[in-house]
């Protein structure tokens, strides 16, 4: 078994491993926290209808009522508390692994964005390959937000949950963003490239690259050195790299033993309906992808998802498509993309091509809707599919980032924001799906863009 083969089926053993134990724990250890939250839930929606059915707010049965409710919302929060206190030996494997990674992330979107930018050349073949690269980005946005927007038109999985309008006293804990487009340039924009570093800002730093890239080879020979010097940085911080990932069957066992022991397995039977049906969405859109890349790419597609696993593994265990950023950028190198492309390509795919968070949108968007008997007319789910293709650009390949975006948005079109509580328990097992096709559309587009260029090279290994 080879070094890739080998680690790959670490990490699948410790996936099947943790949700093992995450059973044995939900069942042995954790049932009494569950019981004691769940049942905490049903008072606070109990009493939260009662509230809502309360015209004098001086009235002492009214205080009684919101009495009641902040008694239960604190048995919930402490019983919380005490849950993800038992669970902090399994959430610090995995909380561990992903700040290593993100402290390889922004020096290596840095370094190989500057070498690549620099290595293209002029700002003519900058445009050039941007332009090839935004318009494949584009089209798979627009691809993916579509097939979400008639999949949950043809499953239609809210109506299942027929529910009553919820009460305006939930609160989800998701704050939504503004559809401000200053905001939006503020995002992109850094103020301070130290502080974009700091924080992890890919788009900021993608932003800086670009101007430092293009700066570097416009003086020449001086500039050679700097290539010289940041290609050998970006070398070091890879072989980082190999280490960071030794540990990554131990994250990817700690994040699903947590899971599981905090949801159970009776997560997935609850909302098996919605679930099934997001994943076979899902995969239709992998053959869509790959159909598109056969298309351009011919039989090689094949070997570039063959190549894909690993990463894809790591993004689907870890629920964050950036743990898979370093993995994902080193087999497209291997596959025959040139690195000037990879890392002109890849960084700008984690802030503009994140297809699975954009068909969750659409998708989960809509069953909110559909669970409380909104109907949206064909030309507002066009503009929902807009607004989300702009308020989505930028947003980080971390977990729960998409409630955000969706927070924001659904408001728009008078959908309750408290409905998200609809998905906030299984949201991380569908940010797994979504981070996975997020690694899948990066390296697709990736390969194409450097068979346009006529960049791609027959495999390294």
């Amino acid at each position: 078994m080879s070094k890739n083969n080998r680690l790959t089926f670490f990490i699948f053993l410790a996936l099947v491993l943790g949700v093992i134990l995450g059973y044995v724990l939900n069942v042995n250890s954790f049932d009494t926290y569950n019981n004691k939250i769940t049942s905490a839930d049903a008072q606070i929606k109990t009493l939260d209808i009662k509230i809502g059915e309360r015209t004098d707010t001086a009235s002492v049965q009214y205080l009684q009522l919101k009495t009641q409710r902040a008694e239960h919302v604190k048995i919930r929060r402490d019983n919380e508390t005490e849950r993800e206190k038992k669970l902090e030996p399994l959430t610090l494997l995995s909380d561990i692994f992903l700040r290593l990674i993100k402290m390889i992330v922004a020096p290596l979107v840095f370094t190989t964005l500057v070498v690549g930018v620099a290595k293209v050349g002029d700002i003519k073949a900058v445009g050039r390959i941007g332009g090839k690269t935004m318009l494949w980005f584009m089209s798979a946005s627009l691809l993916s937000l579509f097939l979400g927007m008639i999949m949950v038109n043809i499953f239609r999985p809210g109506e299942a949950m027929n529910l009553p309008l919820p009460s305006s006293h939930e609160d989800t804990g998701i704050h939504k963003v503004a559809l401000s487009m200053k905001d939006f340039i503020a995002h992109i924009i850094p103020k301070s490239m130290t502080e974009a570093m700091a924080t992890n800002e890919i788009l900021q730093i993608v932003a800086f690259s670009l101007f430092f890239g293009v700066a570097t080879a416009a003086i020449g020979e001086k500039g050679k050195i700097i290539i010289e010097f940041f290609d050998s940085v970006a070398h070091v911080i890879l072989k980082v790299t190999g280490y960071v990932m030794n540990f990554a069957p131990f994250a990817v066992f700690g994040a699903m033993a947590a899971i599981i022991a905090k949801q159970g397995l009776s997560v997935l039977s609850t909302y098996a309906l919605f679930i099934g049906e997001f994943y076979s969405t899902m995969l239709l859109l992998w053959l869509v992808l790959i159909m598109i890349g056969y298309l351009i790419l011919k039989g090689r597609v094949f070997n570039l998802m063959n190549r894909m696993k690993e990463p894809v593994i790591v993004a689907f265990s870890t629920a964050s498509s950036e743990a898979a950023y370093p993995k994902t950028m080193l087999q497209l190198e291997r596959f025959g993309c040139k690195d000037k492309i990879v890392s002109f390509v890849l960084p700008l795919g984690y802030s503009f091509n994140l297809d699975g968070s954009m068909l969750y949108m659409t998708f989960a968007s809509l069953f909110i809707a559909q669970s409380y008997g909104i109907h949206l007319s064909f030309q507002q789910q066009i503009t929902m599919l807009l607004i989300l293709m702009l308020t989505s650009k930028g947003i980080a390949g971390v977990p729960r980032a998409s409630l955000v975006v969706i927070a924001g948005t659904i408001a728009t079109f008078n959908i309750p924001e408290a409905g998200l509580a609809l998905l906030i328990g299984i949201d991380p097992l569908l940010d797994m799906g979504r981070s996975a096709t997020n690694v899948i559309g990066n390296s697709l587009a990736t390969a194409v863009v450097s068979k346009w260029e006529g960049e791609l090279t027959g495999p390294l290994d």
